[in-house]
């Protein structure tokens, strides 16, 4: 893992979003002398939070040395924990570790890491950033009963995101429930959110409109239709913005600058806020642009935060991986004539080599995942 340089201008800081495992290393963390009162004081701070919500105690501690993870069925108690556990980790490594975290290149989060991202770059108080979720999440439990989640895939050619679009919708238009793109992780991988046996149908009928070699994996658990048209349904879009008018603040760009999965560029100013994050509710994850625009930026290191990271590093590992095989025996630095001859193995990654050459970096990129290095590198066991 490579080392934290003090000076992380050259670094963008990844926050993860809700996943089914939501614990990762914390009660290790938790169990470290040097890191207990801060972790402490940040999970007790949003335990409260959520039990405002919840109207029950909730005692995200308690939770976490119990090694249980919090299930869909108490998504607001799992919402709590990441964003808790996030901002922990951010203070450990300023307050502890001595990084200006402040001074990083770039911030970006997927899901609800944009909205700790957000928040941690001081646009809006934490504290009434995560109260939208939470306020929404007893209907998002609801709108979950019966969705499926689908990863569409090529292992040739790009898949075509208008073409993904107008297939969901023909498959919507059928009445038997609304099924959307909610992540677009790479020019050949999306993930589709669908209602009752939606996903399965898309499968039945994408061959009639995509690659030849697409594929369609379906994924048994059951996921919070957020970021998908589903969630009209519960008005949630709308009552999300009405709690959003009277948020204080949203009037300063964050700090460091966030790079926004809903537009997948630099979009967040001195009053933008409110408006991107209205889209947040119910449009795609743009996760690819936002890779593809790190590696343009320059971007040495990514932090990923919070506990047990997987889509944002996964999806740059994947990336990695690709670029080194598909130019094997080249110069990452150029792409040779022999070496482009070679491009056929991946269509869809030929088709932006070597015109998107900034893709040529990702190799280069170093990852540190901050639970690991913060245990690696306890306070008083640091080297000068």
């Amino acid at each position: 893992m490579p080392p934290i340089a003090p000076d992380i201008t050259e670094t963008a800081l990844a926050f993860r979003g809700y996943n089914i495992t939501n614990l990762g290393r914390t009660a290790e963390l938790l169990r470290q002398d040097a890191y207990r009162y801060i972790m402490l004081e940040e999970l007790h701070r949003f335990s409260n939070l959520c039990a405002e919500y919840t109207h029950a105690e909730v005692d995200l501690a308690e939770l976490v040395e119990s090694g249980v993870e919090p299930g869909l069925g108490h998504y607001p108690e799992a919402i709590a924990l990441v964003a808790a556990v996030e901002i922990a980790q951010m203070r450990l490594l300023r307050e502890l570790h001595g990084i200006d975290t402040q001074r990083a290149k770039v911030a970006f989060g997927y899901s609800l890491g944009e909205l700790v991202a957000v928040s941690f770059g001081g646009t809006f108080a934490v504290e009434d950033m995560i109260r939208i979720p939470l306020s929404l999440a007893a209907d998002s439990i609801e709108l979950a009963a019966n969705i499926t989640m689908g990863v569409l895939f090529s292992r040739g050619p790009k898949i075509d995101e208008a073409d993904v679009e107008q297939l969901c919708q023909h498959v919507t238009c059928e009445g038997n429930g609304t099924i959307g793109v909610s992540a677009i992780l790479s020019p050949n991988t999306y993930l589709l959110i669908g209602q009752n046996q939606t996903v399965k149908r898309f499968k039945e009928v994408m061959p009639d409109l995509l690659p030849h070699r697409a594929h369609l994996r379906i994924n048994t658990n059951r996921w919070p239709p957020l970021h998908t048209p589903i969630v009209w349904q519960k008005n949630i879009v709308d009552r999300a913005s009405v709690l959003m008018e009277t948020l204080p603040g949203g009037f300063g760009p964050p700090c460091p600058p966030i790079l926004s999965l809903v537009t997948g560029q630099m979009s967040y100013d001195d009053h933008s806020a409110r408006n991107i994050l209205r889209r947040w509710v119910h449009q795609p994850q743009r996760l690819w642009d936002v890779i593809d625009e790190t590696l343009a930026m320059g971007v040495e290191t990514i932090i990923h935060v919070g506990p047990q990271p997987n889509v944002i590093p996964s999806t740059y590992r994947r990336l990695s991986e690709n670029v080194l095989q598909q130019t094997t025996g080249s110069s990452l630095g150029s792409l040779g004539k022999w070496a482009v001859s070679g491009l056929a193995r991946r269509p869809w990654l030929a088709s932006l080599l070597p015109n998107d050459a900034t893709l040529l970096r990702a190799p280069h990129v170093g990852h540190v995942i901050l639970e690991d290095w913060l245990l690696d590198n306890l306070p008083n066991e640091k080297s000068s």
